[in-house]
């Protein structure tokens, strides 16, 4: 009886100590930050669920133990750690203690990803779609007909490509108006305007603009980067407001535009000016481009706030990084003026020095939107006609990881505590 009792506590201990979990570190340790939340996608895929470890090491994943999943780790070249139950354990004890700034979110669902972009090709990439490409993680790519159609329910997250939902074109004309890509992108846009019931493309993309916000109002998460979140904000306040010059479609633009912005139906900025020249390659005064004091691309760096893991779970979700310090990058809109910034938006990533924020984020109606600036984080000034970015090159690239971070953001929520 005493041997039997010996071998049941023997095989018992086995089977404990044989127990195992998988901790995706997101630390500095990492091989592959970006294909790491491709990992995380993916297992939600195979609807198993994963722990967010705010603040622990990075903002690291875990989950249940597979050598499925070890394996595709190996294949994907990230780096894991399997580890006991016990360790886990004592990783829960020191992410619940009250002094420490961490805290657990666990990943339930897989969310639907939309990417609104054109069909044509642009002589640009966008950020978005390479850093989705590269980590694996699916997207559908949607534009005008899709958004009015009333598709944008079907989705979680939503992106928007480079764009300017002003109808200016990107305000590309002055440069670019006898190019072949140019000539090419306004005949498709005003056919497709005309198809869709519209006059002119400032109208299409106005009606586009508040679908889009209806998405947004009714619990749907946006993400938008470089021109587009000036443009998206500057068309919703001049609303039945002619800011479009004869060049962009046909007629002159309303000589009391500017007065008749009106700032409570944008998202993020107030109070900004609208640019009437057409050989300006700027949209508002929103940008700061314009406005920055002489900044060389080795001292352009904005600082990543931190935020308390426990109360605010969302801002501290999406900055997570195993770096506060990012390497800046321009674009159409390079950074937002602070003074053009709602009292209630929050500031999740600036530059103390200039005055400008890069990282925005702010809630309406049911749902969030989130806001970055620039065009591409690892190519400092992206032209146009400039060969997409090698991510291969970037695999660890924190300023990625921003946007990376949003895309798991609507598969989360706070895990219970065991009493």
């Amino acid at each position: 009886m005493k041997k039997l009792l010996l071998l049941a506590l023997f095989l018992s201990f086995s089977l404990v100590s044989q127990s195992k979990r998988l901790l995706i570190p997101m630390d500095k340790n990492q091989k592959n930050h970006l294909k790491a939340y491709g990992i995380a996608y993916w297992v939600l895929e195979n609807s198993e669920e994963v722990e967010w470890l705010l603040n622990y090491r990075g903002g690291s994943f875990m989950m249940g133990y597979s050598k499925t999943i070890q394996d595709e780790c190996s294949i994907r070249g990230v780096s894991v750690e399997i580890i006991s139950d016990s360790q886990a354990s004592a990783i829960h004890a020191e992410i619940s203690d009250q002094a420490s700034n961490m805290d657990v979110m666990l990943l339930t669902k897989v969310p639907k990803v939309a990417v609104y972009a054109p069909k044509t090709n642009q002589p640009w990439d966008d950020a978005v779609t390479l850093v989705l490409t590269y980590a694996e993680i699916p997207y559908d790519q949607i534009y005008d007909e899709e958004v009015l159609k009333g598709q944008l329910p079907k989705y979680d997250w939503l992106h928007l490509h480079h764009e300017d939902f002003t109808g200016q074109y990107g305000k590309f004309w002055a440069n670019y108006q006898n190019t072949a890509w140019y000539m090419e992108d306004v005949r498709e846009s005003e056919k497709s305007a005309k198809a869709l019931g519209f006059s002119k493309v400032s109208e299409l993309k106005l009606a586009v603009a508040k679908k889009i916000r209806d998405f947004v109002a009714g619990g749907g998460y946006l993400f938008a980067m470089c021109s587009a979140p000036d443009s998206y904000d500057v068309a919703l306040a001049a609303e039945g407001v002619d800011i479009c010059g004869p060049m962009f479609d046909g007629d002159a633009m309303d000589p009391q535009a500017q007065n008749k912005l009106d700032y409570s139906k944008t998202f993020a900025f107030t109070n900004f000016r609208i640019s009437v020249n057409p050989y300006e390659y700027e949209i508002s005064t929103i940008d700061a481009t314009n406005f920055r004091r002489s900044v060389m691309p080795n001292d352009d760096f904005f600082a990543l706030f931190e935020f308390s893991a426990k109360w605010d779970p969302v801002p501290t979700m999406l900055c997570q990084n195993h770096t506060q310090i990012i390497k800046g990058f321009m674009g159409q809109t390079t950074a937002f003026r602070k003074e053009c910034i709602k009292p209630e938006v929050l500031i999740m990533g600036e530059n103390k020095a200039l005055g400008e924020a890069r990282y925005i984020h702010g809630e309406y109606g049911k749902g969030t939107w989130t806001y970055l600036s620039g065009h591409d984080p690892e190519d400092y000034q992206h032209f146009v006609y400039d060969p997409p970015t090698d991510l291969n090159l970037f695999p660890n690239s924190p300023g990625y990881r921003l946007i990376l971070n949003n895309v798991l953001f609507p598969a989360a929520k706070k895990k219970k505590q065991k009493t």
